[in-house]
């Protein structure tokens, strides 16, 4: 796995995004594939919500600046994209595995979903949620995002997908960049 400095401008952060191109963390399509295939699935369900599917686009950037921790890559990702980003990308990107746990805790089929992989890692991010757990994430403001989220990162994980190219993403990425600089 391939390991880059957390990216502190908007071309750090697509400099950091492509080299997912050539990282894979167990799963069937490299990082970059998945991030793409994950934004795109959350525009065609949530077109209105720009920062939810950006979330998408970055929500494994910690497995890209920290290969090898897969129980700590959603918050080392939150950490890498709030400065540029903003708290609600950042919130969703942190997020991502705990809407795992959530809907493995309260769907039974769900796991049946998840590949390999993906069951693999979730003992190491925490399992299932205790009770007190699932309220706390059920009151979470961003629930319902975290849901989509969670739900598009499962999907998207198709080999040969077609879906828009990195560059596609630039322009509304500098639009968050530029509005959480504000």
């Amino acid at each position: 796995m391939v390991s880059v400095p957390a990216p502190r401008t908007v071309d750090e952060l697509f400099a950091c995004l492509a080299v997912g191109d050539r990282a894979f963390d167990g799963e069937t399509v490299n990082l970059l594939a998945h991030g793409l295939q994950c934004a795109a699935l959350l525009a065609a369900v949530e077109p209105s919500d720009l920062e939810l599917q950006v979330a998408g686009l970055v929500h494994d950037v910690g497995t890209i600046v920290a290969p090898g921790e897969p129980s700590r890559h959603a918050w080392i990702g939150a950490d890498v994209v709030r400065s540029l980003l903003g708290d609600r990308v950042a919130t969703l990107v942190g997020g991502h595995d705990q809407a795992k746990r959530y809907l493995v805790t309260t769907d039974a089929a769900y796991r049946e979903r998840l590949s390999p992989r993906s069951i693999a890692t979730l003992r190491g991010q925490g399992g299932l949620l205790d009770p007190t757990e699932r309220a706390a994430f059920e009151e979470r403001a961003e629930f319902d995002a975290l849901l989509s989220l969670r739900r598009a990162d499962d999907g998207a994980k198709e080999h040969g997908r077609a879906v828009p190219p990195l560059e596609h993403w630039r322009d509304a990425v500098r639009e968050l960049a530029s509005a959480h600089a504000r």
